[in-house]
């Protein structure tokens, strides 16, 4: 008998796709890529998940709290470090992204701006 495949779990770095909704104000709403900042075992345990959401809109580019990632293709997409947030990633149907994997220093990147405007450890 072949051994039972292990469920997908959300990991740190990881691009997934969640729902947004419910949404209010200037959040962003439906279904967005979404940048994973929790480790999987936060994730698996909690079945919350933390991260940064992603956005193609243009308008991002001068936007100083975004970060710039280009995908595979060299599509632009925007890491929103102004606008982290957590869900219940099981509830909100999340799902793997093709864009897999950020960088590890697009991942510092979005760390920083994250940081820059919460300043942890100051």
């Amino acid at each position: 008998m072949p051994a039972a495949s292990k469920a997908w779990v959300p990991d740190r770095r990881e691009m997934i796709w969640i729902d947004f909704n419910p949404q209010r104000g200037g959040e962003m709403k439906d279904v967005h890529p979404m940048l994973v900042l929790s480790t999987k075992a936060f994730n698996e345990r909690t079945s919350i998940v933390i991260g940064l959401p992603m956005t193609h809109a243009a308008s991002n580019e001068t936007n100083p709290f975004a970060v710039k990632y280009l995908g595979p293709k060299g599509e632009a997409g925007y890491l929103l470090t102004h606008q982290p947030k957590s869900f219940d990633w099981r509830q909100r149907g999340a799902r793997p992204h093709p864009w897999k994997h950020v960088s590890p220093t697009v991942f510092e990147l979005a760390c920083e701006g994250l940081n820059s405007i919460i300043a942890i450890g100051a």
